[in-house]
């Protein structure tokens, strides 16, 4: 094989203490009779460079390394994970996992398909760029903020980048390895003016080098952008409340589909009949012309996966079409028990997590309507730019999201920002009211982690510019 193939990578990480002889046969001893399973180990560098107020305010760098493993049989699964990668603690953990059977026997699921595929190129961000070149950078932005306006008063980034290597062994024998770049680049800008005080952020990412956000101005317009926000917050009103019609703008306003939809389609809570979408495949749920897919193939962004955590190549999975049901996504464990393929949705957070169903890039397809048609339909409501934090009912659907840039419509018109805003609603309901689509599809800077049963894993989101009708606001006046 290629000295730089994943696999070459990943055997020089792994199996210089580890023999690739003797960790199938400690594999095999754990899974034999059960109907899945796998051995993951991983090796991550990881780094994070914060400022503030014109200073480092913190630096640290990491690396791990461990397995974990794992035996599936029907609806149960055992699983152990150990930072040392030695025979010993893989034998301690086969003798855990068999357990899992309990006298039961089943029939080995057959591997994932291969792939040749590569979303984005394996090497390791972290070194391509020096910590002394890393922090005067930080350095020269705050200067570079201050000077671009006098109502600048404090100024905070950070350089965040991982290089992730992981090695999936069967009990077939079938190895599969990915190698994957991650980096992030965030800023925030505070201003002040009669004593008021407002916030403006930017940030940017995915599987990539640095260079490709920071090089050719990337971080001066990452800057620029962050103090326009703020300055429009300077000049926001009091938010408006109550039943108005909602226009989302694309890319991160896909937020809320990702929370308040996407989760209700991961196969594990649909099989145990916990999502608000169980059992209602090939039923219209959304108004015609949505089509939602998850697409895991898109190269080099941040919720990208060559292979997911199990093996399985990514796919694009069609969840909704023209406001139908067509299926949700699924790992390996979730697809078998749903008598359905596994679509590459299998992610876990590191070595020491079980892989479960998880979004990649999950987005909105387009529809037929101008972004300038859509603000003019509407007599009275609201333009929500960009989201902040929310809060998400998967079992209900229930959600609350707080809009971070937004401003009101008036008579086909954006008029003035707003302040206070937040979106209530309820996401199988919101789904039915969509009244025109977009034709600007767009994604998100590639910004988004998705938190789930405690694992956090980096993922994108995005969508077209979108009219909710009859959507509530909470705010502050009426």
């Amino acid at each position: 094989m290629p000295l730089d193939s994943p696999l070459s990578i990943t055997d020089r990480l792994f199996h210089t203490e580890l023999d690739p002889a003797a960790a199938l046969a400690r594999l095999q001893q754990a899974t034999l009779g059960c109907e899945d399973g796998e051995l993951f180990l991983e090796y991550r560098e990881s780094e994070a460079i914060s400022l503030e107020d014109g200073r480092i305010r913190s630096a640290s760098y990491d690396t791990s390394r461990g397995f974990g493993l794992r035996a599936v049989q029907g609806e149960a699964a055992g699983y152990a994970h150990s930072g040392e990668i030695t025979d010993a603690a893989l034998a301690r953990a086969a003798e855990t996992v068999k357990a899992v059977r309990q006298g039961r026997s089943g029939v080995l699921d057959l591997a994932p398909r291969a792939t040749n595929t590569r979303l984005y190129e394996p090497a390791n961000p972290l070194t391509a760029m020096g910590f002394a070149e890393k922090t005067a950078l930080l350095l020269e932005l705050d200067a570079h903020a201050r000077a671009l306006d006098s109502r600048v008063v404090q100024v905070m980034a950070s350089l965040t980048g991982e290089w992730q290597a992981v090695q999936i062994l069967r009990p077939d024998g079938e190895r599969v390895a990915d190698i994957r770049p991650l980096v992030r680049f965030g800023v925030s800008v505070v201003v002040e003016q009669d004593g008021r005080r407002e916030t403006g952020s930017f940030g940017t990412g995915g599987r990539f080098a640095y260079a490709r956000v920071l090089e050719n101005g990337g971080w001066q317009r990452g800057v620029a952008e962050a103090l326009r926000q703020a300055l429009v917050n300077l000049e926001s009103q009091p938010a408006p409340a109550g039943e108005t019609e909602v226009v989302l703008g694309p890319g991160w306003p896909g937020i809320l589909l990702h929370e308040a939809i996407g989760h209700g389609l991961e196969g594990d809570f649909n099989r145990k009949k916990t999502s608000a979408f169980a059992g209602l495949v090939g039923t219209r749920i959304a108004a015609p012309g949505v089509t939602v897919v998850d697409d895991g193939t898109l190269p080099d962004r941040r919720g990208s996966l060559t292979v997911d955590d199990e093996g399985t190549p990514s796919g694009r999975m069609v969840m909704i079409e023209d406001g139908y049901l067509r299926g949700f996504i699924q790992d390996r464990q979730n697809a078998r028990l749903m008598g359905v393929a596994p679509t590459g949705n299998g992610r876990r957070q590191s070595y020491a997590h079980s892989p479960m169903p998880r979004m990649t890039n999950t987005l909105m397809m387009n529809g037929n309507h101008a972004p300038e048609e859509i603000i003019r339909s509407v007599k009275r409501g609201i333009y929500a730019v960009n989201f902040g934090g929310g809060q998400v009912d998967i079992t209900s659907g229930k959600f609350v999201f707080s809009m971070s840039e937004a401003y009101r419509i008036e008579d086909g018109k954006i008029g003035a920002p707003v302040k206070g805003a937040t979106l209530i609603g309820n996401g199988p309901d919101a789904l039915t009211k969509i009244g025109m689509i977009g034709n600007d599809t767009g994604m998100d800077p590639g910004i988004g982690t998705c938190g789930k049963q405690g694992q956090g894993v980096p993922v994108g989101v995005g969508q077209p510019t979108l009219k909710m009708m009859g959507l509530t606001v909470g705010g502050t006046s009426l």
